[in-house]
């Protein structure tokens, strides 16, 4: 199989059909990437059996899959406010470490009991800490929620143990010296601390200096634009891999420089179809590291460890964010999302296979655990609103009734004949403003923390949360309202709106806003009053204005 056409159309070929079977089930895509990757080492163990094939040499799988990491994460730090990381510091910090080192323990204990070594033990103990980035990402941009609140506690949550898991690999096999002076093997953790200190610096001024000229100079052609954005993620992840660090960091970082950037719209446009590429390669790679041979006889392990990361982890999660006044709803969603196994895991498990302190057998049980605990997570994930209101009546034993946390505080105040607003952001901030200066009573109710805070510094009244949460819908204060309007564009939340309406016997009118007229039908017969569609919308302003003003166009030439 050295005829890369051959590897990229056998690998494309069951990435599409396992796509659209999990599109049909409405599950994410995810699933179908890693079933295409168990699918193709199953498949090069039969039909070469007299020949073995090692997949994970194959051109295709030797270095792309890297590529879909790179970019997803220069993505993520474009689109990262640090503002908002910031005011969450406390429960991710605590959140993160304190799962990490439990799960640890836990792991070496389970690891030690089913007969592994002391040091294969510590390795998978580790490696069950590690929750995986890239596929809790990639949900959270399937679902539209990276910038709910749980969203940021998960990308959160999830950063710093990125940020962990790249110190024990620095610790387990340390680079080399940084500029070959030996230091490293004498003072490893102040040179660890200068390198990073030295590579946010560069960052900063290359960001505040550099780039927004450089950026500036292109920004009136959009390939140049692309091709200098790819360059400067490229550039800075070399800075980045060469001072000892790893591509996700240096990618990171890259995005970062670029958060700033006016024109940060624009690349993450261009860019996003070539992460969906190499993150599809990279799944595949990531299903193809269950070896089939391995699985059998280590069976009781994966079983135990996919357990502890389903069921276990979350639980643990629930505990420690409880402590901070988060609602049931906003844990439990955090929680869900940090339910699978790490790709860091396997890379940590495949450092210690090349220095000799693992056997196969590990790496093929972590392999296993991080397939079948990313595929188990994404389908709970998908169906997470229907396990919500299952076990919601468990839910208050991780709250803490005399505490709230700030972002999650109520309107006291009793309203009626008020307006409710459902998002606040492009669609929903102009009426808000409208509503404002007409001094007409409205509440609003968005799921992006920034613009919670925005709307609460101005002194209105503003609830933190999204409509999947039942409690939230209670705090509007419905059956009161005399006009509810929903701008969010996910036509399950909108359908949930409106029956939850119905139940309610809301007397007020209510206006949802519709993706295409198969929708908008869908939502009329489920009781909408209004359907904003925001391309007629447009479309009849344009109309309207052109009506108004023509008479009073003149053309030159024509005059």
């Amino acid at each position: 199989m050295e005829n890369i056409f051959l590897q990229f159309a056998l690998v494309l070929s069951l990435a599409s059909f396992f796509g659209f079977v999990m599109y049909r089930l409405r599950l994410p895509l995810v699933i179908a990437y890693l079933v295409s990757g168990v699918t193709l080492s199953g498949l090069a163990l039969v039909a070469f059996q007299s020949n073995p094939i090692d997949l994970h040499s194959l051109w295709i799988f030797n270095f792309l899959p890297e590529l879909g990491i790179a970019f997803v994460l220069f993505l993520i730090g474009m689109e990262l406010d640090l503002r908002e990381i910031r005011s969450l510091g406390k429960p991710i910090i605590m959140t993160s470490l304190g799962q990490t080192i439990i799960s640890t323990l836990a792991g070496y204990a389970i690891a030690g009991y089913l007969g592994f070594n002391q040091v294969e033990s510590f390795y998978l103990g580790i490696g069950l800490a590690f929750s995986s980035t890239l596929v809790v990402i990639k949900l959270l941009l399937e679902k539209r929620d990276l910038t709910s609140l749980y969203g940021k506690l998960s990308l959160g949550i999830l950063l710093l143990e990125d940020l962990v898991a790249i110190l024990v690999l620095m610790g387990i096999s340390v680079s080399s010296s940084f500029l070959h002076l030996g230091l490293q093997q004498s003072l490893p953790l102040l040179i660890l601390v200068f390198k990073a200190l030295l590579l946010f610096f560069l960052t900063f001024v290359l960001s505040k200096y550099v780039l927004e000229k450089i950026f500036d100079a292109v920004a009136k052609n959009t390939e140049l634009l692309f091709l200098t954005a790819i360059t400067w993620c490229f550039l800075f992840t070399t800075i980045a891999t060469l001072s000892g660090f790893s591509v996700v960091i240096g990618a990171f970082l890259a995005g970062i420089g670029l958060a700033s950037s006016p024109y940060h719209l624009q690349i993450q446009s261009k860019i996003r179809p070539l992460r969906d590429f190499f993150v599809t390669l990279f799944f595949v790679y990531l299903g193809t590291q269950a070896k089939l041979t391995d699985l059998l006889s280590a069976w009781p392990a994966i079983l135990a460890f996919s357990a502890y990361a389903l069921f276990v982890k979350p639980f643990i999660s629930l505990l420690i964010l409880g402590m901070f006044g988060f609602r049931k709803h906003t844990m439990f969603q955090t929680a869900l999302h940090l339910s699978q196994i790490s790709e860091f895991s396997l890379v940590i498990l495949l450092v210690g296979l090349k220095i000799g302190a693992v056997s196969t057998v590990a790496l093929s049980v972590m392999a296993a655990v991080a397939v079948i605990s990313v595929i188990a997570s994404s389908v709970l994930i998908a169906y997470s609103r229907r396990i919500y209101n299952l076990l919601s009546p468990l839910l208050p034993f991780f709250e803490h009734s005399n505490k709230v946390h700030f972002l999650e505080s109520k309107v006291e105040s009793e309203m009626q004949d008020h307006v409710v607003i459902i998002g606040a952001h492009r669609l929903g901030g102009p009426i808000v403003r409208f509503l404002q200066k007409w001094h007409i009573p409205f509440l609003v109710m968005d799921f992006n923390p920034h613009i919670v805070e925005q709307l609460r510094e101005e002194e209105m009244n503003v609830v933190y949360g999204d409509i999947g949460d039942p409690d939230v819908l209670e705090s509007l204060q419905l059956n009161g309202a005399k006009l509810i309007i929903s701008t969010a564009i996910d036509m399950e939340d909108n359908e949930m709106l409106l029956e939850e309406c119905r139940k309610r016997k809301v007397r007020g009118k209510i206006v949802v806003r519709a993706l295409d007229h198969e929708h908008a039908a869908a939502l009329k017969t489920l009781g909408a009053d209004y359907i904003i569609l925001p391309e007629i919308v447009s479309g009849k302003f344009l109309v309207e204005q052109l009506q108004q003003t023509w008479p009073n166009i003149h053309f030159k030439g024509l005059e």
